[in-house]
């Protein structure tokens, strides 16, 4: 299926077939309307799972061989407010707030790919070590900031 077009046509097919399907197998639970075409197979939910395990796996891996200082946020901004307590005119004029976000992403990134908003036991982003080492980070910029 390579256009909208065709899926458009797909789709009434698909329907259908899974309807005589249904028929066929005597499934007398399902309810027109309540299903959706996004429904997958065992099969496709098994596929599904394994490739969001290696996703998982290869993520875990991104950084093996990095440096601990070089890949925790926590260590990263406690480097860079050492660098603004000691140089206050270098840290402002190599403008750290600004590059902060570009550096510390591919970090989150990693961070955030087994999250997932739609699940019932979440973690939210406030509770997530990354959002707190930089909410900390913030607050010490602010009060000496303030001085």
């Amino acid at each position: 299926i390579h256009g909208r077009g065709e899926l458009m046509e797909f789709i009434p097919k698909y329907r259908t077939c899974r309807r005589d399907a249904r028929e066929q197998s005597g499934e007398a639970d399902h309810h027109e309307g309540m299903s959706s075409d996004d429904e997958l197979t065992p099969t496709e939910v098994d596929e599904f799972q394994k490739s969001k395990d290696n996703v998982l796996e290869d993520s875990r891996k991104v950084f093996e061989d990095v440096h601990a200082d070089f890949c925790d946020i926590r260590k990263i901004l406690l480097k860079f407010q050492e660098w603004k307590e000691k140089f206050p005119d270098s840290y402002c004029d190599a403008y750290i707030s600004f590059c902060l976000p570009k550096l510390l992403n591919p970090l989150i990134r990693v961070q955030l790919i087994s999250w997932n908003p739609l699940e019932q036991n979440l973690t939210e982003l406030e509770e997530m070590p990354w959002f707190r080492a930089i909410e900390e980070f913030s607050d010490a910029e602010n009060v000496s900031e303030s001085r």
